[in-house]
């Protein structure tokens, strides 16, 4: 009921249902209802005092129907429909918090911390988390609660506390006195219930610092150690911490770099993978493409009670646009997200292979952003940056569901990484180190531009065997018709780390060359 206070009731497991669920999860308890007779409580008070319990004899964990041991042979089947889209990608982004206008920044984030990348454990002895941290810097107004709220609801196992509300003890663990036995217990925090999930803190800001602190430990190794009332010991905190602040005075200055925007000691923005700035800028296009996009949300939305009682569904859009204006093609239904979020999770394993990427590149990235952090400030660069880019790649590999990691999907994490330190310097340099990094980043224009010329080799190529077998044959005049393999323009664009020639091929400078797609004998054709 409103306003009631969560009951608590004892529950006896014994035998084989001792250690069946884990702190955090939600379980429904079959028992028999039992009291005994308690005699110190009896002496105490002056009357018969009997303690209730619960003796259980069955134990059931209430696993939605997206937890990757729930899903059906056709839910498989469309996760893998799903996977073999090439634009599945930007599908995921667009159909990340749907009702929140652009953001794509925050959204891909999200979905890297989401899909999550690959633990490592060298040799028992050294392990690298595979938990990608994300933290979201900005003005009031600009939707991040409700982005760690739409996290909660999407992950398959969520934890959210509030600034304030959330202390040192509360996040990590907690020692206490057993009222009973008289005997210390141990109880576990947010990020420890939060085990193999996300833990999602708001109000970042407003927490004590020495709660802060508490928290170091948890982010990098994992791990909550804990030496209090003679209990020494270790808990396992393998989660994704996403995090909202507010910068100092409420909004976000410009002219000031990141640290000095929010009061963050360096060794905890070092530790978030991904620092996601958001400003509420004067736009006149932007705002009344926004303002469009809310009342379109308020028109299409139906009252609470209506979907509360089943008499409606809640509506969905069907197509998503973003804000540059680039329709990204159909949303992905959420229960149809979550699967393929857990699916995700539980059975891919990308991994990072000598050949697939190009080492020199980040070597050569990391020199230039270590360099140029000295130079402008912001926030420091640390080899924790370059597992980062590691834990990124794997994290887009996985939502494409790749057994390997990609070249795009360096890109995409060196795209990332290169934002998130670009975004959190002073306005006054961000234009030329976007000039100095623009190296490091292959653009669709350039990708086109590369196809274009190999196809327009490889037709020349055809057009001198062609005129050359013609003066064989005694004829002199130039065919009118070359066609070529699509196979082998697959081949010779995957040389140049490009794996997707179709998209390529249905697009528009594709068929301002002249160029024709005959996907039924799998040729490209050029007529003259």
């Amino acid at each position: 009921p409103p306003g009631r206070v969560p009951r608590t009731k004892e529950v006896v497991f014994l035998d084989d249902l001792v250690d069946i669920a884990r702190p955090g999860e939600e379980v429904e308890v079959t028992g028999i209802f039992c009291h005994s007779y308690d005699y110190y409580l009896t002496q105490r008070s002056g009357f018969p005092v009997f303690q209730t319990y619960v003796s259980a004899n069955h134990i059931r964990k209430k696993e939605d129907a997206s937890s990757a041991h729930n899903l059906s042979e056709a839910d498989r089947k469309l996760i893998l429909e799903l996977a073999a889209d090439p634009n599945i990608g930007k599908r995921i982004i667009a159909s990340i918090a749907p009702s929140i206008y652009g953001h794509e920044h925050v959204k891909m984030s999200l979905a890297m911390a989401l899909f999550g990348a690959v633990p490592k454990n060298v040799d028992d002895k050294h392990r690298i988390r595979g938990d990608v941290n994300v933290l979201i810097l900005g003005d009031p107004g600009t939707a991040k609660s409700q982005m760690l709220k739409y996290a909660e609801a999407t992950a398959p196992r969520a934890v959210y506390s509030a600034g304030k509300g959330a202390s040192a003890v509360g996040l990590t663990a907690n020692v206490h006195k057993d009222p009973i036995t008289r005997e210390w217990t141990l109880e576990g925090g947010a990020l420890v219930l939060a085990d193999r999930g996300v833990c999602l803190i708001d109000e970042f800001d407003k927490m004590n610092e020495q709660d802060r602190t508490s928290i170091h430990e948890a982010m990098e190794q994992q791990s909550i150690s804990i030496s209090k009332a003679g209990i020494v010991t270790s808990l396992q905190a393998r989660c994704s911490v996403i995090a909202a602040a507010n910068p100092i005075g409420g909004r976000y200055d410009s002219s000031c770099t990141l640290a000095e925007n929010v009061e963050l000691t360096d060794p905890i923005l070092q530790r978030f993978d991904c620092l996601c700035v958001l400003q509420d800028t004067v736009d006149p296009v932007a705002d009344e493409r926004l303002a469009s996009f809310v009342t379109e949300s308020h028109m299409l939305s139906i009252p609470t009670s209506d979907v509360a009682r089943g008499a409606a569904l809640a509506p969905q859009r069907s197509r998503f646009e973003s804000s540059d204006g680039i329709d990204s093609g159909d949303l992905i239904p959420q229960a149809l997200l979550r699967k393929y979020i857990q699916y995700a999770r539980a059975n891919c394993r990308p991994a990072l292979r000598g050949g697939t990427f190009d080492q020199e590149k980040i070597a050569s990235l990391y020199v230039q952003l270590r360099k140029e952090s000295v130079n402008s400030g912001g926030v420091p660069i640390a080899v924790r940056h370059i597992e980062s880019i590691m834990r990124m790649s794997e994290a887009h590999a996985k939502m494409h569901l790749r057994d390997y990691v990609r070249d795009d999907d360096m890109d995409a994490s060196i795209k990332m990484m290169l934002e998130s330190f670009i975004s959190a310097q002073k306005f006054s340099v961000r234009r030329s180190l976007r000039r100095s990094f623009a190296k490091f980043l292959s653009s669709g224009e350039d990708r086109v531009h590369l196809l274009l010329h190999i196809l327009q080799d490889m037709m020349r190529n055809e057009a001198m065997y062609q005129t050359i077998r013609q003066k064989q044959r005694g004829g002199g005049e130039a065919p009118e018709v070359l066609e070529v393999p699509l196979e082998e323009f697959e081949s010779r664009a995957r040389d140049r780390k490009i794996y997707d020639v179709v998209e390529f091929c249905k697009g528009q400078p594709f068929e301002e060359a002249g160029y024709a797609l005959d996907m039924g004998r799998r040729l490209i054709v050029k007529n003259f």
